[in-house]
């Protein structure tokens, strides 16, 4: 049986992306968080088809995750993401394109608009980073997980409001993805004690924020553990083209919670 998680490889740099690549249209990246044993498919696996009737949907696995390539001695950061996305995107031969970011990714998608405004069309924040603030309980747990299935389903019940979608199946499979060889071993790294340097790292400066004149849609759930609901509403008071929608009686995981409003929500944000 295949491992749906791996799919297409392309060159970027010194080293070979993981990534998905669905549908035709107008090019949206999609971008997913840093929990463990995360990668581009566990993130976005019922984003990405409903999207893809309408789009081409693009979904990486960022360095030191998932099933791209760990090149040793690298130091995680957010110009080695930023790069990374670039060098796709010019390897794919894509010009301009449209970007959803999860939590991680959300800090990666404020990045990107700050340093190549002119390649990007339309943002989507999903309980983005991208500003300082103080460290979660919650980010703190899932920065600091050590493996085991037992701290993998206690890392998703605060990951999500309710265990109904939290299933054992999905702590099964995202406790073997955190166990794969050099998985630990990058992640661990990336985020190390104290955490909190880690929040301000990946944070952009939010004159620079402030400037980004594009149309952004940030979505939050209103319960979330991981990252603060007070983030979104501070994103969207610095950024003037912006809508803020909330989930109630959702986690950090609106793209699994709200499967359904979520989607509809993106395809009718991109075709407005």
């Amino acid at each position: 049986m295949s491992n749906p998680e791996i799919v297409n490889s392309i060159k970027t740099g010194n080293y070979n992306t993981n990534y998905h690549d669905l549908g035709e249209g107008e090019v949206i990246l999609f971008i997913h968080g840093s929990g463990p044993g995360v990668s581009a498919y566990a993130n976005w696996r019922l984003t990405m088809p409903e999207l893809a009737k309408d789009f081409r949907v693009i979904a990486p696995d960022m360095a030191g995750f998932g099933y791209t390539d760990r090149v040793d001695g690298t130091n995680y950061n957010m110009d080695v993401w930023v790069k990374q996305s670039i060098d796709l995107m010019d390897a794919l031969d894509i010009k301009t394109f449209s970007l959803v970011g999860n939590s991680f990714g959300g800090a990666l998608a404020l990045a990107l608009a700050i340093k190549y405004p002119e390649r990007l069309n339309k943002i989507v924040l999903m309980g983005a980073m991208g500003i300082d603030f103080e460290l979660t309980a919650g980010l703190d747990q899932a920065w600091g997980y050590t493996p085991s299935i037992e701290n993998m389903k206690s890392l998703l019940d605060t990951f999500a409001y309710s265990r109904v979608l939290v299933t054992d199946e999905l702590a099964k499979m995202r406790y073997e993805a955190s166990i794969r060889s050099g998985f630990q071993e990058s992640f661990s790294s990336m985020f190390p004690y104290p955490r909190q340097s880690s929040v301000s790292a990946m944070a952009s400066n939010e004159e620079d924020i402030k400037k980004i004149n594009k149309d952004v849609l940030i979505i939050h759930g209103r319960d979330d553990k991981v990252i603060p609901f007070e983030n979104s509403i501070r994103l969207h008071s610095l950024i003037t083209s912006s809508q803020l929608h909330s989930f109630g009686e959702c986690g950090h995981w609106s793209q699994i919670e709200h499967k359904d409003r979520f989607n509809k929500l993106l395809v009718d944000f991109f075709t407005e």
